[in-house]
Parts: structure tokens; sequence; C-alpha cells
């Protein structure tokens, strides 16, 4: 058991984050709008999120202008999709 819970982390303990490293990891990237409407979050509950993961090294972002506005886009690391498929893993061990 104790093999099990050290491969969760505590990054996804969070449903926002859970979700947002969902959605990244079967995406190539999102950007901020997308992510929050489809978390049904607010702009400082989603930037919060995101700064965490982002200090985790878990995600990136880049930013551009489309059409003269301001483009954030996110995507997830290759750290961040090897934790989160660790995580997801021994979430599944558990269940079995």
């Amino acid at each position: 058991m104790k093999e099990i819970l050290k491969d969760l982390d505590k990054a996804f303990e969070n449903k926002i984050r859970l979700a947002l490293m969902s959605a990244l990891i079967v995406n190539d990237y999102l950007d901020f709008n997308t992510l929050k409407e489809l978390l049904d979050v607010t702009d400082g509950n989603l930037a919060s999120h995101l700064r965490y993961l982002e200090n985790q090294k878990y995600i990136t972002f880049t930013k551009t202008f489309l059409d003269r506005k301001p483009n954030t886009r996110y995507q997830a690391t290759r750290q961040g999709r090897e934790a989160f498929e660790r995580h997801i893993r021994a979430i599944e061990k558990l269940l079995e």
C-alpha cells in the first residue's frame, strides 16, 4: 500500500487541477478562455491553479496575439505528463 500511495501527487488532489491536467493531457494545448469555459471556473481561480502547476513545472505557456488580442496557450510538460500518468496509475491500483 505504501508503494502505491507514494505515487499519488498532491498537485492533483484538487479537482480543478486534476481536470485541468486531464484536459491538457488529451489536447496539444488549450488557451485560457477555453480552459475557463471547460472547467467552469473564474479567471482568478483558474489563474491560481495554472500558476501552481507552472511552479511544479507540470505545465508551460506561450503568449501570442490573435487579432490584436492577447492569447495564452497552456500545455503539459513531459514532467507533468509523467507525474499525471503516475498519479492515475496509483489511483487505478488503489481501486483494484
